[in-house]
């Protein structure tokens, strides 16, 4: 039993010893090629430089947001037990949905197909969703990319390959829209983050602004529609009941739609009410040139080793 120990100690220190040595190799390797090495990391390094430089500066205008309370009156939290199944045919809510629930539904809208095309086609951002180059801090001015588009004659150049045209569809940008914007909520506090980003910090407040005006006029229009249809189906109801119960029922469902209607009217942050507004930001968001420059000595540093090491063993190998 002692000799077998002896045997499988010495054995031990015979596999450490030669991983020693694998290891002295390997630094040798890498000592001797030294300049392959030096010079990849020299040139990852200037590309990185080169490519860090290359990139504009993106800014970020966000602005946070509350969801505006949504009054309820007392008359319909009576009513709803009773008569809710009236009032559904009606479309009337006797507060079935809550104010987080109206709060997700205007966020989903905000980042829809459709919101998004109307709220690009309303506000002619086209040429500055797509076809920015950069931007002039001076004298607040918009450089576009000259093979895509003509700003003096408001003529879109890019060539492309069928179906896609000169001109971007709304399918491409809404593409390119949703990686700009972020609008979220916080579980934890309900508060609404809108944020744009975007070369021109001008430009990203100004949108920010527009879409939390236009979100909450959609949600306003969209509530005073569906209150006008339910008066008008409430008020036929009427002219077709004589039980003197259930006419009470739909005045009080009649009035309680007139309310919406009101309070949709009075209020303009109708969804989401502004806590802190979005600015121009002064230093920009993106991108980290630094962190680029880092990672391109790091990965050219990587590389190079990679490559003299493989040409060592390949050499032996043969």
């Amino acid at each position: 039993m002692n000799n077998k120990n002896i045997q499988a100690n010495n054995f031990s220190t015979r596999i450490i010893a030669d991983d020693e040595v694998d290891l002295r190799e390997l630094f040798h390797v890498i000592k001797e090629g030294k300049w392959v090495v030096f010079l990849v990391v020299a040139l990852f390094s200037v590309a990185s430089v080169v490519y860090a430089l290359a990139q504009p500066n993106i800014y970020k205008s966000e602005a946070l947001l509350a969801a505006a309370e949504q009054e309820q009156a007392g008359g319909l939290g009576a009513l709803a037990g009773q008569f809710g199944g009236l009032a559904s045919l009606a479309g009337v809510d006797l507060g079935s949905s809550s104010t987080t629930n109206k709060t997700q539904l205007a966020l989903e809208v905000l980042k829809s197909r459709h919101f998004t095309s109307n709220f690009i086609q309303k506000h002619n951002i086209l040429p500055d969703l797509m076809a920015v180059k950069s931007w002039e801090l001076s004298d607040n001015r918009i450089e576009y990319n000259a093979e895509m588009y003509n700003e003096k004659e408001n003529k879109w150049l890019r060539e492309v390959n069928a179906p896609f045209k000169p001109e971007p569809s709304m399918q491409e940008a809404y593409e390119e829209f949703s990686q700009l914007i972020t609008a979220d909520m916080n579980k934890e506090s309900g508060m609404i983050t809108i944020a744009i980003e975007h070369v021109s910090p001008v430009i990203a407040q100004r949108w920010v602004n527009w879409l939390i005006e236009d979100i909450n006029t959609v949600m306003k229009s969209r509530d005073v529609e569906e209150a006008n249809k339910s008066t008008e189906f409430l008020t036929k109801q009427l002219e077709h009941t004589k039980v003197a119960d259930i006419r009470t029922v739909l005045y009080k469902l009649i009035e309680e739609q007139t309310k919406t209607i009101m309070f949709a009217n009075v209020r303009d942050e109708y969804v989401f009410k502004t806590i802190d507004p979005a600015l121009v930001p002064e230093k920009k968001f993106k991108p980290g040139r630094a962190l680029i420059c880092i990672f391109g000595f790091l990965l050219g540093g990587f590389l190079g080793i990679v490559i003299v090491v493989s040409k060592y063993f390949l050499k032996n190998e043969k």
